[in-house]
């Protein structure tokens, strides 16, 4: 039987634990090779024993998403090794200081801002080229209803998703006469260690797992998958346009 993913590359950042990891092992049991990206080489090294078990195959990259020039020595990497890239899951995130917007220093700022925004304007930057090559480029990008909502006391979090999405509708309608699709996906409240690092009182078994947020990541990696520019919401299972109503 062929799998649905079968001979597809995927980059997957923050792919050591949660929602990046979950994504990786499901997108790899489609088919893919995962080309996974996290700081952490024990999550990475964990990541390819689950895949490998599985059946499945990786090349692990231990890279801090604020090291800029490492994103662009990634792609050219995968320029020579594969020649393409297909899938492109930007997951990676920081939840920064959970404190009022005057108590915040510059520095927590700053770094929540590189890897949630920059970081993925990066990667954009960097790996397009590479999709432009896949006969289906995909590019799905986790993003949050704090971008929209703006609660108190996570201000750095929401504004840098807030950047994310603006980035990732930019791109939608820069690429929508081209193969390449390009949507956000917003997982709500997920059972992950930065939820309960955020919101410590909550009981993580109310909250649904990474592994089942990853299941419905994977359709819209899909050469089949028709849609751009839009924001997949995983608590109501709509499919939402960045378009405003005419």
């Amino acid at each position: 039987m062929t799998l649905p993913l079968a001979s597809r590359i995927a980059l997957v950042t923050g792919a050591s634990r949660g929602i990046g990891h979950a994504t990786a092992r499901a997108l790899a049991k489609a088919g893919a090779h995962i080309v996974a990206v996290a700081r952490t080489q024990g999550g990475l090294e964990e990541l390819d024993d689950d895949i490998r078990k599985e059946g499945g195959s990786a090349t692990l990259v231990p890279l801090s998403l604020t090291d800029f020039e490492g994103i662009a020595r990634l792609g050219a990497a995968l320029h020579e090794r594969h020649g393409r890239l297909d899938i492109l899951v930007g997951n990676a995130g920081i939840a920064g200081p959970s404190s009022p917007l005057g108590h915040i220093e510059l520095k927590p700022w700053s770094d929540v801002m590189a890897v949630n925004a920059t970081a993925n304007f990066q990667l954009i930057r960097c790996m397009e080229p590479l999709l432009r090559q896949s006969d289906a480029g995909r590019a799905v990008f986790v993003t949050s209803s704090a971008s929209r909502e703006a609660p108190a006391y996570i201000g750095p979090y929401s504004a840098s998703k807030a950047a994310l999405e603006a980035l990732v509708r930019v791109w939608a309608h820069e690429t929508e006469s081209t193969p390449i699709r390009v949507n956000l996906f917003d997982p709500g409240p997920i059972r992950t260690r930065m939820r309960a690092a955020v919101f410590p009182g909550e009981d993580p078994m109310t909250l649904d797992t990474p592994e089942q947020a990853a299941e419905f990541i994977v359709p819209m990696c899909a050469p089949s998958w028709a849609e751009t520019g839009k924001s997949y919401d995983y608590r109501t299972r709509k499919l939402l346009s960045f378009r405003p109503p005419a």
